[in-house]
Protein backbone atom coordinates (compact mmCIF):
# COMPACT_ATOMS: atom_id res chain seq x y z
CA UNK A 1 0.00 0.00 0.00
CA UNK A 2 1.44 3.54 -0.83
CA UNK A 3 0.95 6.28 0.80
CA UNK A 4 -1.19 8.97 -0.65
CA UNK A 5 -0.07 12.03 -2.54
CA UNK A 6 -1.93 14.54 -0.69
CA UNK A 7 -0.94 18.17 -0.41
CA UNK A 8 -0.47 19.64 3.29
CA UNK A 9 -4.27 20.63 4.36
CA UNK A 10 -3.77 24.45 5.86
CA UNK A 11 -4.25 24.79 9.46
CA UNK A 12 -4.83 28.28 11.97
CA UNK A 13 -1.37 29.18 14.48
CA UNK A 14 -2.65 26.48 17.01
CA UNK A 15 -2.25 23.72 15.01
CA UNK A 16 -6.08 22.92 13.60
CA UNK A 17 -8.17 22.97 10.29
CA UNK A 18 -9.29 25.93 8.84
CA UNK A 19 -13.10 25.37 8.83
CA UNK A 20 -13.29 26.38 5.16
CA UNK A 21 -10.30 24.10 4.33
CA UNK A 22 -12.56 20.78 5.60
CA UNK A 23 -15.81 22.04 4.09
CA UNK A 24 -13.78 22.37 0.45
CA UNK A 25 -11.54 19.52 0.64
CA UNK A 26 -14.33 17.10 2.23
CA UNK A 27 -17.27 18.09 -0.27
CA UNK A 28 -14.56 17.18 -2.86
CA UNK A 29 -13.61 14.11 -1.52
CA UNK A 30 -17.02 13.28 -0.75
CA UNK A 31 -17.99 13.49 -4.50
CA UNK A 32 -15.33 10.95 -5.62
CA UNK A 33 -15.95 8.70 -2.92
CA UNK A 34 -19.85 8.80 -3.67
CA UNK A 35 -18.79 7.96 -7.53
CA UNK A 36 -16.40 5.39 -6.31
CA UNK A 37 -19.09 3.36 -3.97
CA UNK A 38 -22.61 3.46 -6.40
CA UNK A 39 -21.32 1.03 -9.05
CA UNK A 40 -19.80 -1.13 -6.06
CA UNK A 41 -22.46 -1.10 -3.98
CA UNK A 42 -25.42 -2.01 -6.18
CA UNK A 43 -22.72 -4.53 -8.11
CA UNK A 44 -21.70 -6.39 -4.40
CA UNK A 45 -25.44 -6.38 -3.42
CA UNK A 46 -26.16 -8.68 -6.92
CA UNK A 47 -22.85 -10.93 -6.39
CA UNK A 48 -24.45 -11.50 -2.66
CA UNK A 49 -27.67 -12.81 -4.43
CA UNK A 50 -29.96 -10.00 -3.33
CA UNK A 51 -31.41 -6.84 -4.60
CA UNK A 52 -29.22 -4.19 -5.47
CA UNK A 53 -30.89 -1.51 -3.61
CA UNK A 54 -30.19 -3.60 -0.61
CA UNK A 55 -26.38 -2.34 -1.19
CA UNK A 56 -27.07 0.89 -1.70
CA UNK A 57 -29.26 0.87 1.80
CA UNK A 58 -25.96 -0.51 3.55
CA UNK A 59 -23.98 2.52 1.60
CA UNK A 60 -26.40 5.30 3.26
CA UNK A 61 -25.77 3.60 6.61
CA UNK A 62 -22.39 3.25 6.30
CA UNK A 63 -21.99 6.88 5.05
CA UNK A 64 -24.05 8.91 7.13
CA UNK A 65 -24.30 6.69 10.14
CA UNK A 66 -21.25 4.90 10.91
CA UNK A 67 -19.40 7.61 9.69
CA UNK A 68 -20.74 10.27 12.41
CA UNK A 69 -19.82 7.42 14.98
CA UNK A 70 -16.56 5.76 13.50
CA UNK A 71 -13.36 5.76 15.28
CA UNK A 72 -10.93 5.82 11.59
CA UNK A 73 -11.83 9.16 10.55
CA UNK A 74 -10.95 8.84 7.10
CA UNK A 75 -11.81 5.50 6.28
CA UNK A 76 -15.30 4.58 4.70
CA UNK A 77 -17.87 1.75 5.15
CA UNK A 78 -20.22 -0.31 3.25
CA UNK A 79 -21.03 -3.15 1.32
CA UNK A 80 -18.00 -5.32 0.99
CA UNK A 81 -16.72 -7.68 -1.68
CA UNK A 82 -15.27 -9.17 1.34
CA UNK A 83 -18.69 -10.79 2.40
CA UNK A 84 -20.63 -11.36 -0.48
CA UNK A 85 -19.40 -15.35 -0.55
CA UNK A 86 -20.63 -15.42 3.19
CA UNK A 87 -23.99 -13.77 2.15
CA UNK A 88 -24.77 -15.70 -0.66
CA UNK A 89 -24.45 -19.03 0.83
CA UNK A 90 -27.14 -17.62 3.85
CA UNK A 91 -29.27 -16.28 0.82
CA UNK A 92 -29.37 -19.47 -0.67
CA UNK A 93 -29.96 -21.40 2.53
CA UNK A 94 -31.85 -20.33 4.64
CA UNK A 95 -33.49 -17.72 2.90
CA UNK A 96 -32.94 -13.80 2.16
CA UNK A 97 -35.90 -12.73 5.31
CA UNK A 98 -33.18 -14.15 7.71
CA UNK A 99 -30.46 -12.21 6.16
CA UNK A 100 -31.97 -9.40 8.61
CA UNK A 101 -31.68 -11.49 11.68
CA UNK A 102 -28.39 -12.69 11.50
CA UNK A 103 -27.03 -9.28 10.53
CA UNK A 104 -29.15 -7.59 13.43
CA UNK A 105 -27.27 -10.19 16.15
CA UNK A 106 -23.51 -10.23 14.32
CA UNK A 107 -24.00 -6.64 14.80
CA UNK A 108 -24.78 -7.11 18.85
CA UNK A 109 -21.63 -8.92 18.78
CA UNK A 110 -19.42 -5.84 17.39
CA UNK A 111 -20.79 -3.67 19.30
CA UNK A 112 -20.24 -5.71 22.89
CA UNK A 113 -16.59 -6.82 21.44
CA UNK A 114 -16.20 -3.01 21.16
CA UNK A 115 -17.78 -1.94 24.65
CA UNK A 116 -15.15 -4.61 26.18
CA UNK A 117 -12.65 -3.11 24.34
CA UNK A 118 -11.66 -6.24 21.83
CA UNK A 119 -10.69 -4.08 19.02
CA UNK A 120 -6.76 -4.58 19.32
CA UNK A 121 -7.34 -8.58 19.43
CA UNK A 122 -8.33 -8.64 15.76
CA UNK A 123 -5.00 -6.98 14.62
CA UNK A 124 -3.18 -10.36 16.12
CA UNK A 125 -4.57 -12.07 12.87
CA UNK A 126 -2.37 -12.83 10.83
CA UNK A 127 -1.70 -10.87 7.67
CA UNK A 128 -1.49 -14.53 5.76
CA UNK A 129 -5.28 -15.63 6.90
CA UNK A 130 -6.44 -11.92 5.83
CA UNK A 131 -4.77 -12.14 2.07
CA UNK A 132 -5.20 -15.84 1.88
CA UNK A 133 -9.34 -15.17 2.84
CA UNK A 134 -9.62 -12.23 0.28
CA UNK A 135 -7.72 -13.78 -2.59
CA UNK A 136 -10.03 -17.19 -2.13
CA UNK A 137 -12.78 -14.61 -2.30
CA UNK A 138 -11.42 -12.94 -5.31
CA UNK A 139 -11.85 -16.68 -7.15
CA UNK A 140 -15.36 -16.85 -5.63
CA UNK A 141 -16.76 -13.52 -7.06
CA UNK A 142 -14.91 -14.11 -10.34
CA UNK A 143 -16.03 -17.51 -10.93
CA UNK A 144 -20.05 -16.65 -9.94
CA UNK A 145 -19.93 -13.29 -11.96
CA UNK A 146 -18.34 -15.24 -15.05
CA UNK A 147 -21.95 -16.47 -15.29
CA UNK A 148 -24.02 -13.49 -15.21
CA UNK A 149 -22.04 -12.48 -18.38
CA UNK A 150 -22.93 -15.31 -19.81
CA UNK A 151 -26.88 -14.55 -19.22
CA UNK A 152 -27.10 -16.86 -15.95
CA UNK A 153 -27.37 -17.16 -12.80
CA UNK A 154 -23.73 -17.71 -9.94
CA UNK A 155 -24.26 -22.03 -8.86
CA UNK A 156 -24.85 -22.41 -5.50
CA UNK A 157 -21.33 -23.34 -4.62
CA UNK A 158 -17.82 -22.10 -5.59
CA UNK A 159 -16.17 -25.14 -7.13
CA UNK A 160 -19.84 -25.75 -8.99
CA UNK A 161 -18.98 -22.33 -10.55
CA UNK A 162 -15.24 -22.99 -11.55
CA UNK A 163 -16.83 -26.38 -12.98
CA UNK A 164 -19.41 -24.79 -15.42
CA UNK A 165 -16.99 -22.39 -16.76
CA UNK A 166 -15.92 -24.23 -19.54
CA UNK A 167 -19.66 -25.02 -20.83
CA UNK A 168 -20.84 -21.82 -19.96
CA UNK A 169 -17.85 -20.71 -22.83
CA UNK A 170 -18.89 -23.47 -25.11
CA UNK A 171 -22.53 -21.89 -25.60
CA UNK A 172 -21.34 -19.12 -26.89
CA UNK A 173 -21.99 -18.19 -30.58
CA UNK A 174 -19.79 -16.25 -32.42
CA UNK A 175 -22.31 -16.38 -35.95
CA UNK A 176 -25.31 -14.68 -34.12
CA UNK A 177 -26.29 -12.31 -30.99
CA UNK A 178 -28.87 -13.27 -29.04
CA UNK A 179 -28.99 -12.98 -25.37
CA UNK A 180 -25.92 -14.71 -23.66
CA UNK A 181 -23.88 -12.93 -27.17
CA UNK A 182 -25.53 -9.23 -25.81
CA UNK A 183 -24.58 -9.86 -22.14
CA UNK A 184 -21.06 -10.95 -22.97
CA UNK A 185 -20.34 -7.51 -24.76
CA UNK A 186 -21.83 -5.31 -22.42
CA UNK A 187 -19.59 -7.38 -19.82
CA UNK A 188 -16.72 -7.55 -21.90
CA UNK A 189 -17.00 -3.59 -23.02
CA UNK A 190 -17.43 -2.82 -18.94
CA UNK A 191 -13.78 -4.80 -18.12
CA UNK A 192 -12.35 -3.67 -20.90
CA UNK A 193 -12.63 0.43 -19.98
CA UNK A 194 -11.61 -0.23 -16.76
CA UNK A 195 -8.55 -2.10 -17.06
CA UNK A 196 -8.06 0.37 -20.17
CA UNK A 197 -8.76 3.94 -17.79
CA UNK A 198 -6.39 2.16 -15.09
CA UNK A 199 -3.66 1.62 -16.95
CA UNK A 200 -3.86 4.76 -19.48
CA UNK A 201 -6.14 7.70 -17.36
CA UNK A 202 -4.91 11.38 -17.74
CA UNK A 203 -2.56 12.24 -13.74
CA UNK A 204 -4.96 14.95 -13.61
CA UNK A 205 -8.32 12.41 -14.25
CA UNK A 206 -6.60 10.00 -11.74
CA UNK A 207 -9.81 10.49 -9.39
CA UNK A 208 -12.60 9.50 -11.73
CA UNK A 209 -13.20 6.36 -10.74
CA UNK A 210 -13.04 3.35 -13.48
CA UNK A 211 -15.60 1.01 -12.00
CA UNK A 212 -18.22 4.43 -12.88
CA UNK A 213 -16.50 4.38 -16.24
CA UNK A 214 -17.06 0.90 -17.31
CA UNK A 215 -20.36 1.44 -16.36
CA UNK A 216 -21.83 3.97 -17.88
CA UNK A 217 -19.49 2.39 -21.18
CA UNK A 218 -21.52 -0.87 -21.17
CA UNK A 219 -24.78 1.26 -20.12
CA UNK A 220 -23.95 3.18 -23.74
CA UNK A 221 -22.93 -0.04 -25.67
CA UNK A 222 -26.42 -2.21 -24.68
CA UNK A 223 -28.71 1.05 -25.13
CA UNK A 224 -26.98 2.14 -28.37
CA UNK A 225 -26.98 -1.49 -30.03
CA UNK A 226 -30.68 -1.74 -28.23
CA UNK A 227 -29.41 -5.08 -26.96
CA UNK A 228 -32.00 -7.23 -24.99
CA UNK A 229 -30.20 -7.22 -21.76
CA UNK A 230 -31.16 -7.43 -18.34
CA UNK A 231 -31.66 -4.83 -16.74
CA UNK A 232 -30.98 -4.50 -12.73
CA UNK A 233 -34.52 -3.38 -10.84
CA UNK A 234 -34.41 -0.82 -7.84
CA UNK A 235 -38.14 0.22 -6.60
CA UNK A 236 -39.56 3.71 -7.21
CA UNK A 237 -38.49 4.84 -3.69
CA UNK A 238 -35.87 3.97 -1.24
CA UNK A 239 -38.45 3.14 1.28
CA UNK A 240 -39.93 0.71 -0.83
CA UNK A 241 -36.39 -0.90 -0.19
CA UNK A 242 -36.64 -1.10 3.32
CA UNK A 243 -37.59 -5.03 4.17
CA UNK A 244 -38.02 -5.30 8.32
CA UNK A 245 -37.70 -8.58 9.45
CA UNK A 246 -40.34 -10.20 11.77
CA UNK A 247 -40.79 -12.44 14.45
CA UNK A 248 -40.77 -15.79 12.98
CA UNK A 249 -37.38 -14.65 11.93
CA UNK A 250 -35.93 -13.91 14.81
CA UNK A 251 -37.40 -16.99 16.64
CA UNK A 252 -35.44 -19.06 13.91
CA UNK A 253 -31.95 -18.14 15.79
CA UNK A 254 -32.07 -20.78 18.40
CA UNK A 255 -31.03 -22.92 15.19
CA UNK A 256 -27.18 -22.70 16.57
CA UNK A 257 -26.24 -23.12 12.99
CA UNK A 258 -27.37 -19.53 12.54
CA UNK A 259 -25.82 -18.37 15.69
CA UNK A 260 -22.64 -19.50 14.54
CA UNK A 261 -23.35 -17.91 11.37
CA UNK A 262 -23.75 -14.25 12.64
CA UNK A 263 -20.75 -15.00 14.81
CA UNK A 264 -18.49 -15.76 11.26
CA UNK A 265 -20.42 -12.46 9.64
CA UNK A 266 -19.22 -10.73 13.32
CA UNK A 267 -15.70 -12.20 13.11
CA UNK A 268 -14.71 -11.75 9.68
CA UNK A 269 -16.65 -7.95 9.10
CA UNK A 270 -14.69 -6.92 11.91
CA UNK A 271 -11.22 -8.21 11.15
CA UNK A 272 -11.38 -6.42 7.53
CA UNK A 273 -12.51 -3.57 9.00
CA UNK A 274 -9.83 -3.43 11.52
CA UNK A 275 -7.30 -4.44 9.10
CA UNK A 276 -8.72 -1.77 6.66
CA UNK A 277 -8.46 0.96 9.07
CA UNK A 278 -4.86 0.34 9.94
CA UNK A 279 -4.08 0.60 5.81
CA UNK A 280 -5.71 3.39 5.88
CA UNK A 281 -3.77 4.84 8.91
CA UNK A 282 -0.77 4.00 6.60
CA UNK A 283 -2.20 6.36 4.09
CA UNK A 284 -2.22 9.65 5.83
CA UNK A 285 -0.66 12.01 8.96
CA UNK A 286 -3.63 12.87 10.75
CA UNK A 287 -5.79 11.12 14.03
CA UNK A 288 -5.06 7.52 14.39
CA UNK A 289 -7.59 5.03 14.34
CA UNK A 290 -9.84 4.53 17.83
CA UNK A 291 -9.91 0.18 17.57
CA UNK A 292 -12.98 0.34 19.87
CA UNK A 293 -14.57 2.93 19.10
CA UNK A 294 -14.68 1.79 15.10
CA UNK A 295 -15.78 -1.74 16.42
CA UNK A 296 -18.35 -0.05 18.36
CA UNK A 297 -19.49 2.23 15.25
CA UNK A 298 -19.60 -0.86 12.82
CA UNK A 299 -21.95 -2.97 15.34
CA UNK A 300 -24.21 -0.22 15.14
CA UNK A 301 -24.19 0.03 11.68
CA UNK A 302 -24.70 -3.42 10.70
CA UNK A 303 -27.54 -4.02 13.59
CA UNK A 304 -29.18 -0.82 11.67
CA UNK A 305 -28.84 -3.12 8.57
CA UNK A 306 -30.23 -5.64 9.81
CA UNK A 307 -32.84 -3.86 10.51
CA UNK A 308 -34.22 -2.76 7.20
CA UNK A 309 -33.08 -5.89 5.60
CA UNK A 310 -29.69 -4.17 3.81
CA UNK A 311 -26.19 -6.17 3.54
CA UNK A 312 -23.53 -6.54 5.72
CA UNK A 313 -21.11 -3.95 6.23
CA UNK A 314 -17.12 -3.42 7.07
CA UNK A 315 -14.64 -0.67 6.71
CA UNK A 316 -13.80 -1.15 3.19
CA UNK A 317 -10.26 -0.13 1.73
CA UNK A 318 -11.04 0.67 -2.14
CA UNK A 319 -13.55 4.01 -1.03
CA UNK A 320 -11.24 4.28 1.74
CA UNK A 321 -8.62 5.21 -0.03
CA UNK A 322 -10.39 7.22 -2.60
CA UNK A 323 -11.21 9.24 0.33
CA UNK A 324 -7.49 10.04 1.48
CA UNK A 325 -6.38 10.07 -2.12
CA UNK A 326 -8.73 12.95 -2.60
CA UNK A 327 -8.03 14.99 0.00
CA UNK A 328 -10.05 14.25 2.91
CA UNK A 329 -9.35 15.65 6.11
CA UNK A 330 -12.13 14.54 8.67
CA UNK A 331 -15.11 12.33 8.73
CA UNK A 332 -17.14 15.01 6.95
CA UNK A 333 -16.47 13.31 3.56
CA UNK A 334 -17.83 9.88 4.77
CA UNK A 335 -20.66 11.71 5.84
CA UNK A 336 -21.64 13.38 2.84
CA UNK A 337 -21.38 10.60 0.22
CA UNK A 338 -23.66 8.21 2.28
CA UNK A 339 -25.93 11.56 1.93
CA UNK A 340 -25.01 11.68 -1.62
CA UNK A 341 -26.27 8.43 -2.29
CA UNK A 342 -29.38 8.76 -0.83
CA UNK A 343 -30.25 12.10 -2.60
CA UNK A 344 -29.35 10.27 -5.90
CA UNK A 345 -31.09 6.80 -5.24
CA UNK A 346 -34.57 9.24 -3.91
CA UNK A 347 -34.16 11.08 -6.72
CA UNK A 348 -33.04 9.36 -9.67
CA UNK A 349 -34.54 5.66 -9.59
CA UNK A 350 -35.23 5.56 -13.25
CA UNK A 351 -31.40 5.81 -14.40
CA UNK A 352 -30.05 3.48 -11.86
CA UNK A 353 -32.40 0.88 -13.78
CA UNK A 354 -30.58 1.63 -17.14
CA UNK A 355 -27.66 -0.14 -15.47
CA UNK A 356 -27.39 -4.01 -17.65
CA UNK A 357 -26.40 -6.58 -14.98
CA UNK A 358 -23.47 -7.89 -16.97
CA UNK A 359 -22.07 -4.37 -16.59
CA UNK A 360 -21.88 -4.68 -12.68
CA UNK A 361 -20.72 -8.51 -13.48
CA UNK A 362 -17.68 -6.48 -15.38
CA UNK A 363 -17.18 -4.53 -12.22
CA UNK A 364 -17.26 -7.43 -9.77
CA UNK A 365 -15.04 -9.47 -12.07
CA UNK A 366 -12.19 -6.84 -11.79
CA UNK A 367 -12.96 -6.01 -8.08
CA UNK A 368 -12.62 -10.35 -7.66
CA UNK A 369 -9.29 -10.13 -9.87
CA UNK A 370 -7.88 -7.67 -7.72
CA UNK A 371 -8.36 -9.71 -4.76
CA UNK A 372 -6.51 -12.57 -6.06
CA UNK A 373 -3.33 -10.37 -5.38
CA UNK A 374 -0.03 -12.64 -5.29
CA UNK A 375 2.11 -9.97 -4.46
CA UNK A 376 1.46 -10.80 -0.88
CA UNK A 377 2.20 -14.45 -0.78
CA UNK A 378 5.71 -13.08 -2.35
CA UNK A 379 6.38 -11.28 0.13
CA UNK A 380 5.42 -13.85 3.00
CA UNK A 381 7.62 -16.27 1.40
CA UNK A 382 10.48 -13.90 0.50
CA UNK A 383 10.92 -12.19 4.08
CA UNK A 384 9.63 -14.87 6.38
CA UNK A 385 10.17 -18.35 4.66
CA UNK A 386 7.26 -21.09 4.05
CA UNK A 387 5.06 -21.73 6.76
CA UNK A 388 3.31 -17.76 6.41
CA UNK A 389 3.07 -18.82 2.66
CA UNK A 390 1.63 -22.56 3.59
CA UNK A 391 -0.77 -20.85 6.02
CA UNK A 392 -2.01 -18.08 3.02
CA UNK A 393 -1.90 -20.87 0.58
CA UNK A 394 -4.24 -23.58 2.72
CA UNK A 395 -7.09 -20.23 3.92
CA UNK A 396 -6.99 -20.00 0.10
CA UNK A 397 -7.75 -23.43 -0.56
CA UNK A 398 -9.95 -23.99 1.81
CA UNK A 399 -12.46 -20.72 1.03
CA UNK A 400 -12.19 -22.06 -2.65
CA UNK A 401 -12.90 -25.57 -1.84
CA UNK A 402 -15.50 -25.48 1.34
CA UNK A 403 -16.65 -22.37 2.74
CA UNK A 404 -15.30 -18.40 3.81
CA UNK A 405 -15.47 -19.71 8.03
CA UNK A 406 -13.68 -22.77 7.46
CA UNK A 407 -11.05 -21.49 5.53
CA UNK A 408 -10.03 -18.46 7.82
CA UNK A 409 -10.33 -21.47 10.91
CA UNK A 410 -8.39 -23.72 8.98
CA UNK A 411 -5.72 -20.40 8.61
CA UNK A 412 -5.88 -19.96 12.40
CA UNK A 413 -5.33 -23.28 13.19
CA UNK A 414 -1.78 -23.11 11.11
CA UNK A 415 -0.97 -19.73 12.63
CA UNK A 416 -0.53 -21.75 15.82
CA UNK A 417 2.32 -24.03 14.46
CA UNK A 418 4.35 -20.45 14.97
CA UNK A 419 4.41 -20.66 18.54
CA UNK A 420 5.24 -24.06 18.75
CA UNK A 421 9.14 -23.60 18.54
CA UNK A 422 8.73 -20.95 21.30
CA UNK A 423 6.13 -22.72 24.05
CA UNK A 424 8.70 -22.69 26.48
CA UNK A 425 9.56 -19.05 25.96
CA UNK A 426 6.44 -17.45 25.52
CA UNK A 427 6.57 -14.41 27.89
CA UNK A 428 7.61 -11.00 26.83
CA UNK A 429 8.49 -7.84 28.96
CA UNK A 430 7.61 -4.25 27.23
CA UNK A 431 9.41 -1.50 29.08
CA UNK A 432 9.02 2.16 27.99
CA UNK A 433 10.63 4.79 29.58
CA UNK A 434 11.38 8.84 28.84
CA UNK A 435 14.85 9.79 28.17
CA UNK A 436 14.70 13.53 28.25
CA UNK A 437 12.32 16.22 26.95
CA UNK A 438 11.50 14.79 23.40
CA UNK A 439 13.48 11.22 23.79
CA UNK A 440 12.01 7.98 24.74
CA UNK A 441 12.81 4.53 24.45
CA UNK A 442 10.51 1.25 24.08
CA UNK A 443 12.20 -2.00 25.00
CA UNK A 444 10.92 -5.43 23.83
CA UNK A 445 12.54 -8.64 25.49
CA UNK A 446 11.23 -12.25 24.90
CA UNK A 447 8.93 -13.69 22.43
CA UNK A 448 7.29 -11.29 19.89
CA UNK A 449 4.26 -13.54 18.65
CA UNK A 450 0.28 -12.65 17.33
CA UNK A 451 -0.60 -13.83 20.90
CA UNK A 452 1.53 -10.89 22.67
CA UNK A 453 0.25 -8.45 19.48
CA UNK A 454 -2.37 -6.41 21.31
CA UNK A 455 -0.05 -5.62 24.18
CA UNK A 456 2.92 -4.52 22.25
CA UNK A 457 0.36 -2.19 19.60
CA UNK A 458 -1.18 -0.67 22.89
CA UNK A 459 2.57 0.45 23.98
CA UNK A 460 3.37 1.45 20.29
CA UNK A 461 0.33 3.40 19.78
CA UNK A 462 1.16 5.50 23.25
CA UNK A 463 4.81 6.27 21.92
CA UNK A 464 5.37 10.41 21.23
CA UNK A 465 4.77 12.06 17.73
CA UNK A 466 8.03 14.06 18.20
CA UNK A 467 11.59 13.93 18.64
CA UNK A 468 13.52 10.50 18.80
CA UNK A 469 12.15 7.24 19.82
CA UNK A 470 14.96 4.61 20.61
CA UNK A 471 13.30 0.84 19.66
CA UNK A 472 15.72 -1.51 21.21
CA UNK A 473 15.01 -5.47 20.43
CA UNK A 474 18.26 -6.72 21.41
CA UNK A 475 16.75 -8.73 24.08
CA UNK A 476 14.52 -10.38 21.38
CA UNK A 477 14.31 -14.38 21.24
CA UNK A 478 10.92 -14.45 18.29
CA UNK A 479 9.52 -11.80 16.11
CA UNK A 480 6.85 -13.95 13.91
CA UNK A 481 5.76 -12.51 10.71
CA UNK A 482 2.31 -10.83 12.03
CA UNK A 483 4.58 -8.91 14.69
CA UNK A 484 7.00 -7.88 12.40
CA UNK A 485 4.41 -6.31 9.80
CA UNK A 486 2.78 -4.57 12.87
CA UNK A 487 6.35 -2.64 13.80
CA UNK A 488 7.10 -2.28 10.03
CA UNK A 489 3.76 -0.18 9.80
CA UNK A 490 4.26 1.04 13.12
CA UNK A 491 7.92 2.48 11.55
CA UNK A 492 6.57 3.65 8.17
CA UNK A 493 3.86 5.59 10.40
CA UNK A 494 6.65 7.26 12.30
CA UNK A 495 8.50 8.35 9.45
CA UNK A 496 6.08 9.96 7.92
CA UNK A 497 5.25 12.03 11.33
CA UNK A 498 9.09 12.99 11.07
CA UNK A 499 9.72 11.05 14.20
CA UNK A 500 13.49 9.33 14.57
CA UNK A 501 13.50 5.96 15.37
CA UNK A 502 16.77 4.13 16.08
CA UNK A 503 17.40 1.02 16.67
CA UNK A 504 20.57 0.17 18.92
CA UNK A 505 23.14 -2.27 16.66
CA UNK A 506 23.23 -4.95 16.34
CA UNK A 507 19.73 -5.28 16.38
CA UNK A 508 17.67 -8.40 16.64
CA UNK A 509 15.97 -9.03 13.65
CA UNK A 510 16.73 -6.09 12.09
CA UNK A 511 16.87 -7.38 8.54
CA UNK A 512 13.40 -8.56 9.42
CA UNK A 513 11.99 -5.37 10.49
CA UNK A 514 13.58 -3.18 7.99
CA UNK A 515 11.84 -5.85 4.68
CA UNK A 516 8.57 -5.29 6.76
CA UNK A 517 9.63 -1.10 5.92
CA UNK A 518 10.41 -1.67 2.43
CA UNK A 519 7.26 -3.69 1.83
Amino acid sequence: MTQAAVSSPKTTPGGKLELSTILSRDFTASIVVFLVAMPLCMGIAVASGVPAERGLLTGIIGGIIVGSLAGSPLQVSGPAAGLAVIVFEIVSKHGLSMLGPILLLAGLVQLVAGALKLGQWFRAISPAVVHGMLAGIGVLIVAGQVHVLFADKPKAHGLENLAAIPAALGGVSFSSLGAVEAALMVGLVTIGSIVAWEKFHPAKLKLVPGALLGVLAGALVAAGFGLDVQKIAVPESIAAAIAVPGAGDFAKLVDPMLMLTALAVAFIASAETLLSAAAVDRMHDGPRTKYNKELFAQGVGNMLCGAVGGLPMTGVIVRSSANVQAGAVSRLSTILHGAWILAFVALLPWLLRQVPSAALAGVLVVTGWKLVSLDHVRHLFARYGLLPAMIWAATFVAVVATDLLTGVLVGMALTLLELIPNLRKMRLRIAQRTLGEHESEIRLEGAATFVQLPKIAKVLDAAPNGGLVHLDTRALTCLDHTCAEALGDWLKSKARAGVKVEMPSPCAFGDRLRAAVAH
